[in-house]
Parts: C-alpha cells; sequence; structure tokens
C-alpha cells in the first residue's frame, strides 16, 4: 500500500497524474452548505453542544472536583472538563473561582510535607495551564492566570546528570514557594519560576518567563521579566 501511494503521488506516467487527482478529489470532496438549513442545523448542534457541557459540569465534573478539595469551593465554574491532578497535592479553592478543565494541578511527591495549591476568591485559572507545586503555590483574591501558562514550584529532576540517570527526585534547595498577591495578571504563556513572588496588580505580558520578584503595580515582560513600567491603578490593562 505504501509503494502504491507513494507511486501515485510521484509516478510521471499519465495513469499516475489521473490517479492521484481522482484521490486528491475523493479527499477534498463536500457537500455544499444548503442556503438556511446548515446554519440551523449548525446552531442546533451548537446548543446540543452546550446543554451536554452544562449537564456535564453541574452534575459530573464539578462535584467529582469538589470532593477532592480541602472544603468546598462555593460557585465554582468548570468548564471544559476535569482537570488532571497528580501527586499528593492538598488544593483549597476561594468562592467564585472559574478554572478551565485542561489544567494540570501537580504536587511534588518526594516532599516530606504534602504540597499546597491556596487559590483565593474570584480567581480564574486558563485553557491548558500547569501548576507545579512544590510546597506552596499561593494566589490571592482576582488572580487571572491566563491560557498556557506554568507555575514552576519544583523542576522535577536533579541537576546532576548521575542522579538524574538514577531517577533521583530533585533536591530541596530547587523548590520553593509562589506567591501571587491580589489582582496580579498573568498573560498567556507566562512562565513563573520556583521562589517568586509577584506583588499586588502586577500585569506580566505575555510570553514572558519570571525568575524573580516583581513588586506590586507594575507592568513587567521579557526573558527574563523585567519592569517596563507602573501601572496607573492596580491591575491596569497591558
Amino acid at each position: 500500500m505504501h509503494a502504491f501511494k507513494q507511486w501515485l503521488k510521484h509516478g510521471n506516467s499519465p495513469l499516475a497524474r489521473f490517479g492521484y487527482q481522482a484521490a486528491m478529489a475523493v479527499l477534498k470532496a463536500q457537500l455544499p452548505p444548503i442556503p438556511g438549513v446548515h446554519r440551523l442545523l449548525y446552531r442546533l448542534y451548537r446548543l446540543c453542544n452546550s446543554l451536554l457541557d452544562n449537564l456535564m459540569r453541574c452534575l459530573w465534573w464539578t462535584p467529582l472536583l469538589q470532593s477532592r478539595l480541602l472544603g468546598r469551593a462555593p460557585r465554582l465554574y468548570l468548564y471544559g472538563g476535569l482537570p488532571a491532578i497528580l501527586g499528593p497535592l492538598q488544593i483549597r479553592l476561594g468562592s467564585d473561582c472559574r478554572l478551565a478543565g485542561r489544567t494540570t494541578l501537580t504536587g511534588r511527591t518526594a516532599g516530606s510535607q504534602p504540597p499546597q495549591l491556596i487559590v483565593g476568591n474570584h480567581c480564574g485559572i486558563g485553557w491548558g495551564c500547569s501548576i507545579a507545586v512544590g510546597r506552596r503555590v499561593v494566589l490571592g483574591d482576582h488572580v487571572r492566570v491566563a491560557a498556557n501558562c506554568f507555575l514552576a514550584g519544583y523542576p522535577g529532576h536533579p541537576l546532576d546528570a548521575a542522579e538524574r540517570a538514577r531517577n533521583l527526585p530533585d533536591r530541596e534547595e530547587q523548590v520553593g514557594d509562589i506567591l501571587l498577591d491580589d489582582h496580579v495578571w498573568l498573560g498567556t504563556g507566562v512562565m513563573v519560576m520556583s521562589g517568586v513572588h509577584i506583588g499586588t496588580g502586577t500585569v506580566v505580558a505575555a510570553g514572558s518567563v519570571v525568575t524573580r520578584d516583581l513588586p506590586a503595580g507594575v507592568l513587567a515582560g521579557g526573558n527574563p521579566a523585567r519592569v517596563i513600567r507602573a501601572l496607573a491603578t492596580p491591575g491596569g490593562a497591558l
């Protein structure tokens, strides 16, 4: 079959060219939209998907996640599925939080104490985020974490190559807390490394890598992230 496909794609004979064009016509064939009909079918499709998602959220995903938390999270809005929770992680969520289903929350297994993820009130954690908790990751109130952010509280492997080869865990000096004060906003794709404290109202631009503490009320960005300017109001927009 592979040889036949290669003959169709690269053959120079009239038969090979005709066969390739016929195969492409079949692969790209589609029914033209019928005015009004397919638009209605699309709306019905969206409505059915929305109803199913809301049923799953209310009757399945949210109760399952609530059972995993340290105490109930009032008015939790969980969308798009159930987050992956790995390791001995203790999780506490405040009220009115919004959490994407495609999120990974991990806790370091090598520590002497269970790692803790503490999230304040009115926080949002976006699609595709990963939060790796070494000892503690704390998000204050009204924190916004945009899609595809990574909070790296522990690396998972030691720096020494021989120790990695023996599958030894990372060392304690590689692990650190991550603290985001109230009204912090992390743009899309931001990475925050272990031991970092970001002050109240600070905004971190998309794609930045935060390797050291950032003060309150500033716009920061870059790799490594640095202060760009002060914000006129806490939590100001980019």
